[in-house]
């Protein structure tokens, strides 16, 4: 059986194109009653970004802190928030920031229309009902968030995403000139994130020539950006951002981003911190992608954490290994699906230990 999976179904892309959000948003407001919900990164807290958006008299905006990862308990939190705030649903939910705003305003969106807490929905096709209209616009490029059907979530036991079409957002909104401040190493390592995702895709068991063709392309644009740094690097950025979400969206990722998962749950390492620090151990199963990680690091004057996990307790290893292989998925696609016979826990222990 073929896949029929969601995508965005409408994107605009150009640098000035966040000028046009009050259109957009216009359509979406059947009365003047109503409102939306804005839910913008603190760091633009009374910058120019926040105060040109269109932010209307009756709406609700709300300055969101990432500087954690994404939590169930935070977007069940934000979620309550926005019901205090009226007891109609919003006309729609819009997320302005990184991957981590982008997450939290998919999970907002669809906990609005979804009873219970965040937590319960932390897998494949959990979901049952639509999300209230969310848009997503970017001020980071390569985490993909911005078209993936997943929203990465810590919940108490683990760090899973509520995959489902549902999360899919309805519009985003795709401006090279909100990324342009973007520092460094930030915008280096989020940036990796893209890279990570094409090799993982392009060399795993899941490829096909819809993924291939996206991620290639995605990749070859990571490689302009980190190793010729050409004018319009960010533009470059942001779609190689775009192409790799699509990639990944109809194969899967891979190895770094299992193990990054459980170096999130438990050290709290940023996803694509994490993911880098990852990589770089595992040349064993992607040896040219690593080399060239290695030299793009080496391009853009990054120096990447290490010892990491030098004198932490057993058993938070242990249940580093256990946030790991719940994601099954990702393992098959790396290794095939006699994964279990090869990466066992032993095997990703030492693994871990090493970082």
């Amino acid at each position: 059986m073929f896949r029929n999976f969601k995508v965005v179904s409408h994107v605009v892309y150009g640098r000035g194109s966040l000028n046009q959000l009050d259109d957009i948003l216009s359509a979406q407001r059947p009365d003047s009653t109503g409102f939306m919900v804005f839910l913008v990164d603190d760091v633009f807290t009374d910058k120019p970004l926040e105060k040109c958006l269109p932010v209307k008299p009756r709406d609700l905006l709300i300055r969101v802190n990432v500087t954690d990862e994404p939590k169930t308990t935070y977007v069940d939190h934000l979620r309550d928030q926005v019901r205090a705030f009226s007891d109609r649903l919003p006309f729609g939910v819009i997320g302005i920031g990184g991957g981590s705003v982008m997450d939290l305003a998919k999970a907002v969106s669809l906990m609005l229309t979804n009873p219970g807490s965040s937590a319960e929905y932390q897998g494949w096709d959990l979901i049952k009902n639509p999300a209230v209209y969310h848009v997503g616009i970017p001020t980071l490029s390569g985490t993909g968030a911005e078209v993936s059907r997943t929203t990465v979530l810590t919940g108490p036991e683990k760090k899973l995403g509520i995959n489902s079409d549902y999360t899919v957002f309805d519009q985003v909104v795709l401006d090279p000139d909100l990324i342009d401040d973007a520092p460094n190493p930030q915008r280096f390592y989020t940036g990796m994130d893209c890279y990570i995702h094409c090799i993982e895709s392009l060399t795993g068991t899941y490829l096909n020539m819809f993924s291939q063709a996206y991620g290639e392309k995605s990749l070859e644009l990571c490689r302009d950006v980190f190793l010729k740094n050409p004018e319009d690097s960010n533009d470059r950025l942001m779609m190689a951002s775009y192409f790799g979400g699509m990639s990944i969206a109809y194969s899967q990722v891979g190895i770094a981003h299992a193990l990054s998962y459980g170096l999130a749950f438990v050290l709290g390492v940023h996803h694509g911190i994490g993911n880098a620090i990852v990589f770089d151990y595992l040349e064993e199963f992607y040896p040219e992608g690593v080399r060239e990680f290695r030299l793009m690091m080496d391009r853009q004057n990054i120096e990447l954490p290490r010892n990491l996990t030098t004198g932490l307790e057993p058993a938070k290893i242990e249940k580093m290994i256990d946030v790991a292989l719940i994601l099954e998925p990702l393992w098959e696609n790396a290794l095939g699906k006699n994964w279990k016979t090869i990466m066992t826990r032993d095997r990703i222990r030492k693994l871990y230990l090493q970082i």
